[in-house]
């Protein structure tokens, strides 16, 4: 195949970007600040990408977007998140549709945020939408890619969960202080973590391209965890003690307190019930064979 990428220096795209290559596909990789063989610079904000440089490719994989976590959510934030998002899928998805010979699958990047808040609720794609503010962001970014919907594009939007990789993210980020037995459980440890390797991500993101679904996809391993179990596993795999809980007032102010709720406090038990039914099989189905496999251990 031949795959364009927008996010593809990011964590997941860079390691999509190596995955594909090292199985026989050619990338082309779609920056702001891209340059070389095989790039391709776009201007999202302002509606620049140049169709006739997309001839040819047989799959595009839209992954860019302002990072959720990066800063406290005040309301400009907010919104670059959201216009970041319905943006740049509008123009992915009116540039695809403007094409001679458009590629025949899109896969748009999605959330599991889609869910909200919702306890201990098993959940999965056929779940109503929750409430909050990332419910309504993924809302309209999966709306934002309608252009390609109508021009016959498969267009497959992979709702992600947490991705676990010491390069980056969640596990990225808690890896310090587990490593220094400071790392502990958050909140009350009740609340649902829908997680997947980012191994089993790449593999999920590369099943979407060659398979023929649509609609929306959970990309998140079939056994999520309670908040405590993640951390008692990431406890053990890293030989340390996790005792003392994470001291709630000092996530807000690190985060803010919205963010922090949504992020952290917020309990999703989601299931990947399309890709299992299409034939998906988990490298790291479990949280200790993922946390094992990312950590080398």
């Amino acid at each position: 195949m031949y795959v364009a990428i927008t996010g593809a220096t990011g964590l997941i795209g860079s390691a999509l970007v190596e995955a594909l290559e090292a199985n026989g596909h050619t990338t082309l990789k779609i920056g702001r600040s891209v340059s070389g063989p095989g790039t391709l610079r776009w201007d999202p904000q302002n509606g620049d990408l140049n169709a006739e440089a997309l001839e040819g490719i047989d799959g595009f994989v839209h992954l860019a977007g302002e990072g959720i976590s990066e800063k406290k959510w005040d309301d400009e934030q907010k919104k670059k998140i959201l216009e970041s998002r319905t943006g740049g899928t509008e123009l992915v998805a009116s540039t695809l549709a403007s094409m001679a010979n458009p590629p025949s699958v899109l896969v748009s990047g999605s959330a599991i945020g889609f869910y909200g808040d919702r306890e201990q609720n098993d959940l999965d794609e056929h779940s109503t939408r929750g409430t909050g503010f990332m419910s309504d962001v993924v809302v309209a970014w999966e709306a934002a890619a309608q252009a390609a919907v109508d021009a016959g594009i498969r267009v497959a939007f992979s709702r992600t969960g947490i991705v676990l990789s010491p390069k980056g993210g969640a596990l990225g980020t808690m890896l310090p202080f587990f490593k220094l037995g400071i790392g502990g459980r958050i909140g009350n440890g009740k609340q649902q973590m829908s997680w997947i390797s980012l191994n089993d991500m790449v593999r999920a993101l590369i099943h979407l391209l060659e398979s023929d679904l649509s609609g929306p996809v959970n990309l998140t391993a079939p056994n999520p965890v309670s908040n405590n179990e993640f951390t008692k596993a990431l406890g053990k795999t890293l030989s340390r003690p996790t005792l003392l809980p994470t001291p709630t007032p000092a996530l807000y102010v690190m985060l803010g307190k919205e963010l922090a709720r949504e992020l952290l406090f917020s309990s999703a038990k989601i299931h990947p019930k399309v890709l299992l039914e299409s034939g998906f099989d988990f490298a790291e189905p479990t949280i200790e064979q993922a946390l094992a496999a990312e950590l080398n251990k």
